[in-house]
């Protein structure tokens, strides 16, 4: 009997089961279910045969119409409902296990049994519950106690020790006697069960930590019978076996939050009904999909039908101090895992990080096993030391990607996942987080060679050329690829001809792109999986930008200011403009230092937030230079700050993607502009601290007198823009594509991560520093798998569907007020005793025409009106009092989806935004007020026959946008606002708190100075303690956090209902004409440097700013987007792998 072969045919919808499914479907005249004739692409497949089957000639025995067994080939995409926000789900096949429950679960792919069985599987080890390695449940708590929490028992932690321990019910002090914590420690760090040999049980903890010595070949150049080498062991390699940790964390509860099947993205904008693809988690992005498709399209292991999907590596390493004094280091390994949310590996006490290594440094004793060879100068021991180096990291990175894992990374590894189903588990290296120095021992080049990126094979001298259409061909034609059959060559030639390693031979060979001869682990091991491996190393925003071009742009600033004739006045106006920046937000902008120009021990977030706050540098900036170069960095600084807001959004969409790589083109024109037009106009010589830093390095290699100071007392120091760090700015919008947001990736994951371990330190006895760091992250670990397994257990004894993801969303309160009534204000004793503050001026009409307002729920756009007196006194306030409480906080969706709040604190932090609700051209989006007040009151109205209600209330002073002040991204300028002068009835108001969208950060404008005529001298409670006159003006700190920068950019799905219209998109400006081949060359000359969006068009150029602001509307552009939290101060006493 013949069986009708169906063509291959694909359905859009829910696909159940694996990529080739075997059907059994009964076809009587030739039709098949419409739905399945189509393909994802919506093109029909080619028809089957017209011919009616009963008239086609089958075998003997087969009649017209007879059932028959087809087999049909479905390699169909799954695609989600939208949610509230218009977001859905486009995988390549259905999934079987969604951990969000975005999926329902009777949508989901059903896992066959019956291909589960006889599939080998490595038994995981069966881990007893508490109170396991101990006797008994109150050893246990004790040292739990012991090995978690802070390295400083402090207050805290006796509170902890006494409630978590003491108070347990299964505390029993009789247990402790004869206790002794190095005995319980030591039954902590076994491998096997307690009281068991190694020999007849199983290890329970499979993961564990191994040591090995690593040989590295000494080239020698002396030629013998045995080679021009010899062996230099290191010893002290820690390291835990990859496949081992996979294991564990497919075995850890975290991976119930796995994602084992990648997905697009689709945002469906409900407003504009755009559809565009959003780029946020690994398992989201492009590199993640084409890996799936790639796999899926794998042949399959001999006899396996399991599903195959991928466990995404994340590698962080970094070298770091462990002490603030003293040179203990060390040089850690991070493992993330992709398949988990980028929210929850942020977070360094989620268990998300794992240490898997820490990388040995040559010994201080190996440039006497140098002294010791022949024909080596003291260049040669340097290079000799640096290829050692390499050889010594590429040997440990051999040693970590064993037989087993590359075993793995080709055929998989059966594991359980989960959902308790069995699948084929394929590891793959997606992205190596780490800083420049890094990055080249990673890729085996040379640092700052002739090609110094690790990525293509840009030269040197077009570095500064970033931005243009040469160098984007330039990075994408001439991709870097390592170079086996040379580096081998070379090698032979070295180790067996004694050829030098900084020889003419090895430059003339390698040198031309900058590779060296050590023979890199990544291509050597990894190569038969078709990646490109060099592509994993990602950028890099805190050391490549933050304290990478940023830092080199703004240190260069401090040298021109001092170059001015008034260069030491100019530079304490810049440090006095500094300090007086209000701090914003739980930490999202915090005091500066004394005297930022010093930079004295400026750490990363520092210099974060000196960029992010424009609010920092285009205020303190402005009026510092001559006009002519004034405008030329307030430009260059604002489009520093839009292209670094941009860069590290947490979500981003196709049309943020191309508003980023728009930016960095005009950022690079900018910086070439500021480079050859502002700079050669200055002499500028090293910052006082770079001058003794110099002295002091010069005096320690006893070489302190040999080089003549200048006269100018410094070094001449010039802006460079040839280094990596600005090569890097034009590899971020590629990078987001392919691997998702740079939060993603970014090192200050694994700087987060060096917390846990200089906790640790203080605990060891500061010898064998490693042997004991792993000790102690070991334990911790232990304990943590070991506690977590009662919540395992009842969360797999429950058996619960996941509830589908709802089509709305949870409604949060838009604001919170404490409760307590502590601060009860008399209406008419505070009028009569403050009767000569003009801000207190119509106070208590103002707020019977607002409580009117909301009693009779009039809408905002029509709360213009004022009410009669009459009416007014038909409003009753219970006792004639308000009850005032200081703090607030305003609930609000970010522009990524999350919920998050700003928190209000009158006199410090108590400025907000609210929506205008005007949609007219040239509109503000924005009103702008400080809140003076926030209040409780009951009210009610006189015969409403209701009782009374309890509302809250702000007082608030209005600021309106500055006359004539027009504000666009393109403009490059901040958002300029003022106080309403107190002539204007507007000047106060009240405010219903439902209505504050977000607080707000507001910069002076330093150069209008402060004035009296918008409210009179003195003190009033309109003006914070201390205060006895006003700024004139302020400038909206737009940069202050991603989503009030997203608030003013655009669209974003989290902001999709926030606002009534679409917004003008000023970010998506046409071709400015710069962007093209032409002007590459013309940029040499800087006679292209400016763009027409930056270029100060507006026709208020020359405005006097200083006036008074009269209204509250302004013109302006945009809205739209949501705030993101800044890495979380992590508790050190709370830090766990």
């Amino acid at each position: 009997m013949l069986t009708h072969d169906l063509p291959v045919v694909s359905a859009i919808g829910i696909v159940h089961g694996c990529t080739l499914i075997s059907w059994f479907l009964f076809v009587a005249e030739g039709q098949l279910p419409h739905s399945l004739i189509q393909d994802r692409h919506n093109r029909a497949p080619s028809p089957p045969s017209t011919t009616p089957l009963q008239n086609r000639d089958f075998a003997s025995g087969n009649r017209a119409g007879i059932i028959r067994r087809v087999i049909l080939h479905v390699h169909g995409s799954f695609q989600s409902e939208r949610d509230f926000f218009g977001i859905c789900r486009r995988y390549l096949h259905c999934p079987s296990f969604e951990p969000d429950s975005f999926v329902s679960s009777m949508l989901l792919a059903k896992v066959c049994p019956l291909l589960q069985k006889g599939v080998h599987i490595v038994p995981q080890p069966h881990l007893p519950p508490p109170p396991y390695p101990f006797t008994n449940m109150t050893i246990y708590r004790l040292m739990q106690w012991m090995n978690t929490g802070s390295k400083h028992k402090s207050k805290g932690e006796v509170t902890r020790l006494v409630q978590a321990v003491l108070l347990a019910e299964d505390f029993n002090s009789v247990d402790l006697h004869g206790f002794s914590s190095n005995r319980h420690l030591r039954l902590l760090d076994e491998d096997h069960a307690p009281g068991e040999s190694s020999g007849n049980s199983e290890v329970v903890f499979p993961d564990n930590w191994k040591v090995s010595s690593m040989d590295i070949e000494v080239p020698t150049r002396t030629k013998t019978n045995q080679g021009s080498s010899q062996k230099y062991s290191v010893p002290g390699f820690h390291y835990r076996s990859l496949v081992e940790v996979i294991r564990s964390a497919f075995n850890d509860i975290q991976a119930k939050t796995f994602h084992l099947w990648p997905f697009e993205q689709i945002w469906h904008d409900p407003v504009t009904g755009k559809v565009q693809q959003a780029f946020g988690e690994l398992y989201t992005s492009d590199s993640w999909i084409n890996a799936h498709a790639a796999l899926q399209k794998q042949a399959p292991e001999p006899g396996c039908k399991l599903e195959r999907v991928i466990a995404g590596l994340m590698f962080f390493s970094d070298a770091t101090h462990l002490a603030t004094f003293g040179n203990a280091k060390a040089w850690p390994l991070y493992l993330y895992f992709g398949n988990v949310s980028k929210y929850a590996r942020a977070m360094p006490n989620s268990g998300a990080c794992h240490l898997v290594a820490f990388f040995p440094s040559l010994p201080d004793s190996i440039k006497d096993f140098f002294l010791t060879l022949e024909r080596t100068s003291r260049k040669g021991i340097a290079s000799l030391q640096a290829h050692c180096r390499r050889e010594l990291f590429h040997g440990c990175w051999n040693i970590l990607l064993d037989e087993a894992f590359v075993e793995a990374c080709h055929h998989g590894i059966v594991l359980r996942c989960p959902d308790r189903a069995i699948r084929r588990v394929f590891p793959r290296i997606f992205t190596y987080s780490a800083d420049y120095p890094e990055k080249a021992l990673i890729a085996t080049i040379r640092e700052m060679g002739r090609r110094p990126c690790p990525c293509c094979l840009v030269p040197k001298h077009l570095i500064d050329r970033v931005g243009t259409l040469r160098d984007a061909r330039l990075r994408a034609s001439q991709l870097r690829e390592f170079v086996l059959q040379k580096v081998l060559q070379v090698r032979e030639a070295i180790l067996k001809q004694a050829k030098a390693v900084d020889g003419s031979f090895v430059e003339r060979i390698l040198g031309s792109d900058s590779w060296v001869l050590t023979i890199n682990a990544f291509a050597e091991k990894l190569s038969g999986l078709g990646l490109k491996q060099l592509t994993m190393l990602v950028v890099d925003l805190m050391h490549e930008c933050e304290l990478g071009s940023w830092k080199s742009l703004f240190t260069h600033l401090i040298r021109l200011l001092y170059g001015l004739p008034t260069g030491a006045l100019t530079v304490a106006e810049l440090d006095a403009r500094f300090r007086q920046i209000p701090s914003f937000g739980q930490g999202t902008i915090r005091k500066f230092s004394s005297n930022t120009s010093e930079m004295k021990r400026l750490a990363v977030r520092d210099f974060e937030d000196i960029l992010q706050a424009l609010k920092c540098a285009i205020p303190v900036f402005e009026g510092l230079f001559p006009p002519a170069h004034d405008h030329i960095v307030s430009t260059l600084l604002f489009h520093f700050a839009e292209w670094h807001a941009l860069a590290k959004l947490r979500l981003h969409t196709e049309t943020t993607l191309n508003d980023l790589e728009r930016t960095h083109m005009i950022l690079c024109q900018k910086l070439r502009l500021f480079s050859r037009k502002l700079c050669p106009d200055y002499c500028t010589v090293e910052l006082p601290k770079e001058r003794a830093s110099r002295l002091q390095k010069q005096a320690c290699d006893g070489a302190g007198s040999a080089v003549p100071s200048l006269p100018s007392g410094g070094k001449v120091k010039t802006f460079n823009m040839c280094t990596y760090k600005f090569h890097a700015l034009g590899d971020y919008v590629e990078s987001i594509r392919l691997f998702g947001t740079t939060d993603s990736y970014t090192t200050q994951t694994g700087e987060l991560a060096h917390r846990a371990l200089k906790a640790y330190y203080p605990l060891t006895s500061k010898k064998n520093t490693i042997n004991q760091l792993s000790k102690h992250e070991q334990r911790r670990r232990r304990l943590r798998v070991i506690d977590q397994l009662p919540a395992e257990e009842s969360c797999s004894s429950r058996a619960q569907e996941p509830s589908p993801r709802s089509n709305t969303t949870t409604q949060v309160p838009q604001h919170f007020l404490p409760s307590h009534r502590t601060s009860p204000l008399d209406l008419f004793s505070m009028l009569r005793d403050q009767q000569d503050d003009p801000a207190l001026k119509g106070f208590l009409p103002d707020l019977k025409n607002h409580l009117l307002h909301r009693l009779l729920h009039v809408p905002l756009a029509d709360q213009d009106d004022e009410y009669s007196g009459e009416e007014r006194n038909s409003v009753i306030i219970q006792d004639n009092k308000l009850y005032a409480v200081r703090t607030m906080r305003i609930h609000y969706t970010t522009y990524d989806m999350r919920e998050e709040y700003d928190f209000l604190h009158l006199g410090h932090q108590s400025d907000v935004m609210v929506p205008t609700g005007e949609s007219g051209p040239g509109c503000h989006p924005y009103w702008y007020a400080r809140v003076l007040g926030i209040y409780h009151v009951d009210v009610r109205l006189l015969g409403g026959g209701e009782g009374f209600q309890n509302l809250h209330v702000l007082w608030v002073r209005w600021l309106g946008v500055s006359p004539g002040r027009r504000f666009r991204l393109a403009v490059g300028r901040l958002p300029k606002i003022g106080f309403v002068p107190t002539s204007d009835p507007a000047a106060f108001g009240f405010l219903d708190p439902n209505i504050a969208i977000h607080a707000v950060h507001l910069i002076p404008a330093f150069t209008d100075g402060k004035g009296t005529h918008l409210l009179p001298a003195g003190k009033s409670v309109a003006r914070r303690e201390g205060e006895e006159d006003d700024w004139v003006n302020f400038y909206v700190n737009i940069f202050a956090d991603r989503d009030m920068f997203m608030r003013f950019a655009g669209r974003s799905p989290g902001h999709a209902h926030s606002l009534p219209h679409p917004p003008a998109g000023e970010m998506n400006n046409k071709d400015d004409g710069l962007l093209g081949e032409e002007n590459d060359e013309d940029d040499r000359d800087g006679s292209d440097m400016e763009v027409n969006g930056d270029e100060d068009t507006d026709d208020s150029s020359s405005e006097n700013d200083t006036d008074a602001c009269t209204d509250v509307s302004g013109n302006s552009d945009d809205e739209d987007g949501d705030e993101l939290n800044e890495f979380e101060e992590a508790n050190v006493d709370d830090l766990s792998f």
